[in-house]
């Protein structure tokens, strides 16, 4: 392989070199290249300590303390301390506790875990989680860019993963990377990275096409039709967007468990996978990753898609075609009422597949006496539209954190519940999810809230979107090559 690779993404909101406050997914891509976290997450999707040597936990999860490595610099030769980690930290807390914009930054999340952070030392930090998050999901959230101290609030700052930022070029689109000389680990045989930034899909397809760059990033729905080819490799990749059949319980309909379930067993979600989405996702049944350790794969009996299944449970909750119109019905309250529901979608950038997706939905609830009226909104649109709960059906996608904890789309009142579903026991088994201490723990409590999202089927997992990285040279030897971090593997690879 050559010692420089050039790559194609797709960028129109960059202008600025802004590790702490990223505006595009491909950029994170740039970035985790660049600036490395207190944690990374490995090949089995654990955490595990990159800029740490060593943890420490006491007080039942009260405190964590966490000791830096000593031979980590960034790309000038300074040492990496405890003060930056603590300033990147404080910076990225800072901004997400702000009234003054709604714009409260990618890492945002940051600030449902820590309650305060300090520098004990040169080289130790010391975590007071908040009492909610005090478990080991924690090491998830301290994957955060480290920068020095006194450039957290400048543009470009210095960091102290395996390349470093040569020149930024936005008039020309353009980003340079060269390997950094101060990596604390062996230095990469990839010494230079150039990417070049397009502003749709078909332009980052066009540039690979024409061979302008070695490889490329790419959602698009198009790309399978490059899979099969014989000049390319490709690496498939699953994205963080989890697209789901969202149902509100606040509607008498779906308030029951019986039409959800009527509803999840109808729906024929592998085949809407081939014939509308061209296999461009990785199914999953619960919110969590199937393939993964955080994967209850003892659940598949509650799944299965099956018409007359979907039927009988229709049936036990007494609904019937009164007047043979091939649309259920029953009588409340001496009233005649129709198994009719709204399914609400919005328009997605570039491409037209989730209309597609929710014509499908409706054609095959309608064989079990559903009748399914789908209308298209814009995203503001559907985002007031789940804001305010009036919706019946909505086909949407949730952004699924790194830190594996479902608790945002499952328990009353949060704000991801968009279906308004109410569970005690999730409520509770949720929290003491985040009250685990171990791997081991914490596994077991996830199998127990995805066994309960099965019961009780709050919405309809659909799947997971997939990418594609096409390139003409392989890179990487990772098992498990990720949206954000589509290089991973490349600071280590020797063919």
């Amino acid at each position: 392989m050559d010692d420089a690779l050039s790559v194609a993404i797709q960028s129109t909101k960059t202008v600025a070199v802004e590790p702490l406050n990223p505006q595009e997914r491909d950029i994170l891509s740039v970035y985790r290249l660049v600036w490395e976290g207190m944690f990374f997450i490995n090949d089995d999707y654990m955490p595990e300590p990159c800029l740490v040597e060593s943890v420490e936990e006491s007080g039942n999860g009260t405190t964590w303390t966490f000791t830096l490595r000593s031979n980590v610099m960034f790309s000038d030769g300074s040492s990496v301390t405890a003060a930056d980690v603590v300033a990147s930290a404080q910076a990225i807390l800072d901004r997400a506790q702000t009234d003054v914009t709604s714009d409260r930054g990618y890492y945002r999340n940051l600030n449902y875990f820590i309650s305060s952070i300090r520098a004990k030392d040169e080289k130790t930090v010391v975590i007071k989680p908040k009492s909610g998050r005090r478990g080991w999901g924690l090491l998830y959230a301290l994957t955060f860019p480290v920068l020095p101290a006194d450039q957290v609030g400048l543009a470009n700052p210095l960091g102290s993963g395996p390349y470093r930022i040569e020149r930024f070029d936005p008039q020309n689109q353009k980003i340079y990377l060269e390997a950094n000389t101060h990596w604390w680990k062996n230095q990469p045989q990839v010494k230079h990275i150039t990417f070049s930034m397009h502003d749709t899909p078909q332009h980052v397809m066009e540039a690979y096409e024409t061979a302008q760059v070695d490889a490329a990033f790419t959602r698009s729905i198009s790309a399978a039709l490059y899979k099969s080819g014989t000049t390319s490799l490709a690496l498939d990749y699953r994205t963080n967007q989890l697209d789901v059949l969202q149902m509100n319980h606040s509607n008498s309909k779906l308030a029951s468990v019986n039409v959800r379930k009527a509803i999840r067993a109808a729906l024929d979600i592998d085949r809407m996978a081939t014939s509308v989405y061209m296999g461009m996702v990785e199914r999953t049944d619960t919110p969590m990753p199937a393939g993964t350790w955080m994967y209850n794969d003892n659940l598949a009996q509650h799944f299965i898609h099956n018409i007359d299944y979907a039927k009988q449970l229709l049936e036990e909750d007494g609904w019937g075609d009164s007047n043979s119109d091939g649309v259920l019905d029953r009588l409340r309250e001496n009233e005649l009422v129709e198994l009719k529901l709204t399914l609400y979608v919005y328009e997605e950038p570039d491409n037209n597949v989730r209309v597609a997706a929710a014509n499908l939905i409706r054609d095959q609830l309608a064989q079990i006496g559903i009748s399914v009226d789908v209308q298209t909104l814009t995203m503001a649109g559907m985002q007031e539209k789940l804001r305010a709960g009036s919706f019946q059906l909505a086909l949407i996608s949730y952004a699924i954190d790194a830190v594996p904890d479902p608790g945002y789309l499952l328990i009353s009142g949060n704000d991801g519940n968009y279906g308004r579903y109410k569970s005690t026991a999730i409520t509770e088994r949720c929290n003491e999810l985040r009250a685990c201490m171990n791997q081991r723990e914490y596994q077991d409590k996830l199998n127990e809230i995805q066994r309960i999202f099965a019961e009780d089927c709050p919405f309809v997992c659909l799947w997971y979107r997939a990418g594609v990285v096409m390139t003409r040279l392989m890179y990487t030897t990772v098992r498990d090559v990720r949206e954000l971090e589509l290089l991973r593997g490349i600071e280590s690879f020797h063919p």
